[in-house]
């Protein structure tokens, strides 16, 4: 659990409401379904438009890594890996063969299986490069979806505000439908604003850095495959891999 999210979320908008409690007003006059269906309708509706199915889908499944990060262990990688050097230098490249079937990650598994297979560094690193981008961009276009709706929202609030503010207008001579319309064009306009600004571009940005951070992760451990394939000395590649703590 990634607390440091959780205690965001939370305090972003309980400053909201705790400011507007001790403004004077009550938590009741900013709740308005109408607004939060134009606002939150027309975000999402838009969101889909732009976006193909399949990212759409993703970009959900992901969304739990801003309060459930997948678990990255650079320290324990490079013990294995430095392992598998040990292994191959005393057993020969065939020796990770058994190591490959027992490997949990799938990158490094593949890394592992195109050793074993003799294959040359650059084969390997071309390979695993391949793999890298391509889920890296599938991530990132995840992340993206969350981008797009903080970039609507707000634009949608402005709708409702207006759409509110039409409604008051329209019934000038009704003074007990005033209080409504007016509430609506208010209260649209910061659902839109504060849905961006809390929720929708935190969450992007909170993903593209954990998208980046596993990126970093997977590029140390090519490093690490493709210099155990070029032969080189276990602790050598201990030392170089630690760079990536940084």
């Amino acid at each position: 659990m990634d607390i440091l999210s959780l205690v965001g979320l939370t305090l972003a908008f309980g400053a909201i409401l705790g400011g507007q409690v001790l403004d004077g007003g009550h938590i009741g006059s900013i709740m308005n379904g109408t607004a939060v269906l134009i606002v939150v309708g027309g975000t999402f509706g838009a969101a889909m438009l732009q976006t193909p199915l399949p990212v759409f889908i993703h970009a959900f499944k992901i969304a739990k890594w801003v309060f459930m990060p997948p678990k990255l262990a650079p320290h324990e990688a490079i013990e294995k890996i430095v392992n598998w050097s040990n292994i191959a230098r005393k057993e020969g490249l065939l020796g990770l063969e058994a190591v490959t079937e027992a490997e949990p990650d799938l990158f490094a598994r593949k890394g592992l299986q195109l050793l074993v297979d003799g294959s040359e560094p650059e084969v390997i690193r071309g390979i695993l490069d391949v793999e890298l981008e391509a889920k890296e961009h599938h991530d990132n276009q995840g992340a993206k979806v969350f981008e797009a709706m903080g970039g609507y929202s707000p634009t949608i609030g402005i709708i409702g505000a207006v759409m509110g503010l039409i409604h008051v207008m329209g019934n000038l001579s009704d003074p007990s439908a005033l209080g409504s319309g007016i509430a609506v064009a208010f209260v649209a306009t910061i659902y839109g604003v504060a849905l961006a600004n809390l929720f929708f571009l935190p969450f992007a940005a909170k993903l593209k850095t954990l998208v980046q951070a596993q990126t970093q992760f997977r590029t140390m451990i090519m490093e690490g495959l493709i210099s155990i394939a070029q032969g080189e000395n276990p602790r050598n590649i201990e030392t170089k891999l630690q760079g990536y703590m940084h």
